[in-house]
């Protein structure tokens, strides 16, 4: 490949086929990584057809040399697992996907002296725990689960290394994204895709608790654009909140998707409110959220037809997955 290429790790993924995406259309050659445990191949329908895009089938701990040119633009890193109560029940698989590797991965990086002006790591807001006030970058870390800690591992290590080694390294800590191709894998994953699937399945929309739980929702191109100013950007090991600022409600959530509902339990071990303090990043990369909640819920309804293989969360089943999860809950 010639010209400015960069490397994105999980590219089948949500947010990384959304990335692959938005870097072709910038003119840059791109190199996509992803084993398909997670990610979908339908996810790159529109890069597969770009000469300027290679994909790679297997997992970037075990990319090889030959495989990836010497001098890369920018990595961008979102390969990984999530969801909470499977972390729980096999928490050596997620530290192992999610810590381990990326250490592995840029050890790869260095023994290799492969070439780049920037790694971003996708993190996760996960590591404040149940903190449920605005949130800034020092706020207390509080790991309340495994896919927390994974990735907040993840995370230090590649602080870890950039500061060691010298490498230009930043990371995301990305509150709650949605936008087009995320999946729910089941009641603990997005809302947003448990209430699509019931939507078309004329199903109740179960609403946990009083529904005034907030969620501060950042939409798919925004959440990549913040990725590729942070990329272009002088700033190195550093840490960046990422989210639109401004929390919604799942009562409001509701609404904008269907007129019927059912109140469920409270569940108990997720934070009542999701706050991105945004200052930080607004003003280092130049960035802003540019579509609202209501603009990017628009393209999400109107686009509802892409849930309609993904499973049906009744009341019931809500309350089954939940009590996996609360029961290790003191």
């Amino acid at each position: 490949m010639v010209g400015k290429t960069c490397l994105v790790t999980g590219a089948a993924g949500f947010i990384g086929s959304h990335m692959v995406d938005f870097l072709l259309k910038k003119k840059y050659y791109v190199i996509g990584i992803d084993n398909l445990s997670n990610g979908s191949i339908k996810n790159l329908s529109f890069a597969k057809k770009d000469k300027k895009f290679k994909f790679l089938k297997k997992d970037f701990s075990r990319v090889k040399k030959n495989e990836i040119p010497k001098n890369i633009h920018f990595i961008f890193h979102y390969a990984g697992i999530g969801s909470v109560v499977p972390s729980i029940e096999k928490p050596l698989k997620y530290f192992q996907n999610n810590a381990l590797k990326t250490i592995q991965f840029l050890e790869f990086l260095r023994n290799n002296r492969i070439n780049f002006k920037k790694f971003v790591y996708a993190a996760s807001s996960s590591c404040y725990g149940l903190f449920s006030k605005k949130t800034n970058e020092n706020t207390r870390i509080s790991i309340q689960h495994p896919y927390a800690y994974s990735k907040y591992v993840g995370e230090q290590s590649c602080l870890l290394w950039a500061k060691i080694y010298k490498l230009p390294i930043i990371s995301i800590r990305i509150f709650n994204a949605y936008g087009i191709r995320f999946k729910t894998t089941g009641a603990y994953g997005s809302v947003i895709g448990v209430f699509l699937r019931q939507k078309l399945s004329n199903y109740p929309l179960t609403i946990s608790g009083n529904g005034n739980q907030k969620r501060d929702y950042i939409y798919i191109s925004d959440v990549v654009n913040a990725f590729f100013l942070g990329a272009k950007s002088k700033h190195v090991n550093k840490i960046y909140n990422l989210g639109c600022g401004r929390p919604n409600t799942i009562n409001k959530l509701s609404k904008l998707i269907s007129n019927e509902f059912q109140k469920i339990p409270y569940r108990k071990g997720e934070p009542f409110a999701t706050h991105a303090n945004i200052s930080k990043i607004k003003k280092d990369f130049n960035w802003k959220p540019k579509v609202s909640f209501k603009e990017g819920m628009k393209i999400i309804v109107n686009n509802i037809h892409e849930w309609k293989s993904a499973p049906l969360w009744t009341s019931k089943s809500i309350k089954k997955y939940t009590k996996n999860w609360t029961k290790y809950i003191k």
